[in-house]
């Protein structure tokens, strides 16, 4: 009977082998395959931070999150488990705690952006995380970054400065917030290029889910609010979709170079527009629009200078 079971299971994975679909997926250049990857996880992503923005228009942040982790850990717990305790094993406990910290305010801000902004552009305003991360590789990592780089950056900034609108009496508080979790987004990102010279992957992500989840159980039971059923079913969603952009994401950068497929990361700003449309009838403002273009170009035109950079070889 098992043999049977496998034989029909060989069937069937031959099949879909050889099904049009899948020919042509394979001989779909690398960097193509890494596209559609990224721009799925970019797919699932949005419709993550929409689910968080319709529950938490109720449920605090805190328990949202808190929901999501266990649901993430549920997810990766027999990758997880199986490397026990290997997975603890570090020497930069302190780096791990640190990046749990950023981890729990980007999150924190970031999503309580979400739940008072317009999907379209608290989106947008993420992206400032570019500048960041450029001033924080310069700083820390003595990365050397030229000035057409610097010019790419600087015009995304522009860009993000055109959807947060700044007044004279200051921004927006939520805007605000939304650009502080773009600051620990690129500390965040910072600190895994540190890490990752000594530790594995595995061990980031161990760290990284236990962490939140104790992290965030401490405000989430302080601030509890029972959910409904359709709003647990909700978040749960969230977790799923989480793993499921993760997953997506490590697959676009294993098919394809970072520099080709990273462009695509920004459909996000159409879905969150597209999304805010149809189901939070949020119309984005022409200045959301405007500012959402000029950081596109910017980083169009930063990738092609990275991959120029590349294609030139050293003396």
């Amino acid at each position: 009977m098992p043999d049977s079971v496998d034989s029909r299971r060989s069937l069937v994975a031959d099949r879909l082998e050889k099904s049009f679909p899948a020919q042509i997926w394979h001989k779909a250049p690398d960097n193509v395959k890494g596209c559609i990857w990224l721009v799925l996880a970019s797919l699932f992503f949005a419709v993550m931070t929409a689910a968080i923005k319709d529950v938490g228009q109720r449920i605090p942040v805190w328990e949202i999150l808190f929901i999501r982790q266990i649901c993430v850990i549920i997810i990766l717990g027999p990758q997880l488990f199986r490397l026990f305790p290997t997975g603890f094993k570090t020497e930069r406990l302190h780096l791990h705690g640190l990046r749990i910290g950023f981890s729990l305010l980007a999150m924190a801000t970031g999503f309580t952006a979400v739940i008072y902004m317009p999907l379209a552009q608290v989106t947008a305003i993420s992206f400032a995380r570019t500048l960041f991360i450029t001033l924080l590789a310069v700083l820390i990592l003595k990365e050397v970054v030229d000035l057409k780089r610097w010019g790419a950056t600087l015009f995304g900034f522009a860009g993000v400065l055109i959807v947060l609108q700044p007044r004279f009496d200051g921004i927006d508080f939520y805007a605000g917030l939304a650009m502080v979790s773009a600051v620990f987004v690129a500390a965040i990102m910072i600190l895994t290029r540190i890490l990752a010279k000594t530790e594995s992957p595995m061990t980031i992500m161990t760290y990284q889910s236990f962490g939140l989840t104790i992290a965030f159980a401490i405000p989430a039971v302080m601030f509890w609010e029972t959910p409904t059923y359709e709003e647990l079913v909700m978040m749960v969603l969230t977790g799923v979709l989480m793993s499921l952009a993760q997953y997506s994401n490590i697959k676009a950068y294993k098919h394809g170079e970072a520099s080709a497929v990273q462009p695509m990361e920004y459909t996000r700003l159409i879905f969150a527009g597209l999304i805010g449309v149809m189901f939070f009838q949020e119309v984005p403002s022409l200045w959301t629009v405007i500012g959402s273009i000029v950081i596109f170009v910017g980083a169009i035109y930063s990738v092609r200078e990275m991959r120029r950079d590349r294609a030139i070889p050293e003396e």
